[in-house]
């Protein structure tokens, strides 16, 4: 009997690095996407330098009873942290909380956020760095009283509206509108790797910047990571 041809343990391991990147391609495309914080707009719920798994499938429709039963869809929620395409540029990618569901009426007044005509209690999650409030007068310029006072507006049927919990210092709905439920990518579930250091934002300056980057993160790993956010759910 002869015997089976025998691989060298380089082809081996080539051989199981491209499993794992076919692998990890699928999940990050379909499942489950990594994203990381490059600005404060939602502060202190999720920092800069907060790196993210995504769930992909949560929103998304099932073609099957099995995929419905392994991998559970519901439709989004008011408080979730979602992750979306931007309106504005769709080729970006924002994180902010959902606070306005379709058919919903949205409102704030001195800061306070009123859905339906109810006020929301998000004490517990929302900042508020700035003292200042521009009141709803018309000899006050129109984006700085919509960032304390806006609508009442009626979310559109397939929108949603979001805010960023650093309500004094995020770019969301109050000024460029509702987001199509098509730009809906997932919802935050995970915080995998904080890290305090210098962070991306994600432009491409060359690959002698990205290797200086690299190196700098690899430098700062042990003493920048946020040790207590890691495996953190943010809520």
């Amino acid at each position: 009997m002869s015997e089976a041809p025998k691989h060298s343990t380089g082809r081996e391991y080539l051989e199981a690095l491209l499993i794992a990147a076919l692998f990890l391609g699928f999940t990050n495309t379909f499942v489950i996407k990594t994203f990381f914080i490059p600005s404060g707009s939602m502060e202190d719920t999720l920092l800069v330098g907060d790196h993210l798994f995504v769930n992909r499938y949560i929103f998304a429709p099932r073609a099957t009873a099995l995929e419905s039963a392994l991998l559970p869809q519901r439709d989004p929620r008011r408080g979730d942290i979602v992750i979306f395409r931007s309106p504005e540029r769709p080729t970006i990618d924002l994180v902010k909380r959902l606070v306005g569901l379709p058919g919903d009426t949205i409102q704030s007044v001195d800061k306070q956020l009123y859905v339906n005509g109810e006020r929301v209690d998000d004490a517990l999650y929302v900042e508020h760095k700035e003292p200042s409030l521009y009141p709803d007068r018309p000899f006050i310029d129109s984006q700085l009283r919509r960032r304390d006072n806006f609508g009442p507006i009626r979310v559109p049927e397939g929108h949603y509206f979001c805010m960023g919990d650093n309500r004094d210092r995020s770019y969301d709905s109050r000024y460029w509108g509702p987001v199509p439920q098509r730009y809906l990518k997932g919802r935050a579930f995970l915080i995998y790797w904080s890290y305090g250091g210098g962070t991306s934002d994600g432009s491409w300056r060359g690959l002698g910047s990205k290797l200086r980057e690299l190196g700098s993160t690899a430098v700062g790993f042990a003493t920048r990571t946020r040790w207590s956010r890691t495996f953190h759910l943010p809520r």
